[in-house]
């Protein structure tokens, strides 16, 4: 199995992170989602958050020596729990605090030849440490069905299911899921 190193992203990352994101919602999400609606999803909801790429909260594992990127996600101190830029187009966003409020989990992908080899499992445990480092105990995100199971594996539970919002009156099943009583080292 190919090794693969964690690191930041950054803007320069941009144009393969839409691809990433493509291949990933395209190729892992089949099965799950109708084809109309994966294409609906990619058009109006997933891609690129680059407040997480300037909040310095969003990972990369890089495969092939550094040369491509094999999988992406990240966390948030802000409301928004999905969507990339094209989504919170004109909505303020607000910033969450760690003694109250969960962290957000967002927008983890997988290139589905990278897929099932624990990338997503690594970030997630990088984006959980990182936000336990600012101070919140609680974590929340919207999962996409076919990453729920990587969810519950790592903890989370199910909350209640959540419909991503399409245009036409359409949605996108998806489940809202937490993990809570996480305590500092």
């Amino acid at each position: 199995m190919e090794e693969t190193a964690l690191r930041l992203a950054t803007a320069e990352d941009a144009r393969e992170l839409r691809a990433v994101i493509e291949a990933s919602v395209r190729g892992l999400s089949a099965g799950h989602y109708s084809p109309d609606e994966i294409e609906a999803s990619l058009a109006e909801v997933f891609g690129v958050d680059t407040l997480l790429i300037e909040d310095g909260t969003y990972f990369v594992a890089a495969a092939e020596g550094g040369a491509r990127i094999a999988g992406c996600g990240g966390w948030s101190r802000w409301q928004t729990l999905f969507g990339g830029d094209g989504r919170k187009a004109g909505r303020p966003d607000s910033l969450l605090d760690p003694a109250k409020d969960a962290a957000r989990i967002r927008a983890f992908y997988v290139r589905p030849e990278f897929a099932r080899r624990g990338i997503a499992a690594r970030i997630l445990r990088a984006c959980e440490a990182a936000a336990l480092d600012r101070g919140f105990r609680r974590f929340e995100l919207i999962a996409t069905l076919p990453g729920v199971p990587l969810y519950e594996a790592m903890g989370y539970e199910r909350i209640e299911p959540f419909a991503i919002p399409l245009s036409g009156g359409r949605s996108l099943p998806a489940v809202r899921m937490g993990k809570s009583g996480i305590r500092s080292a």
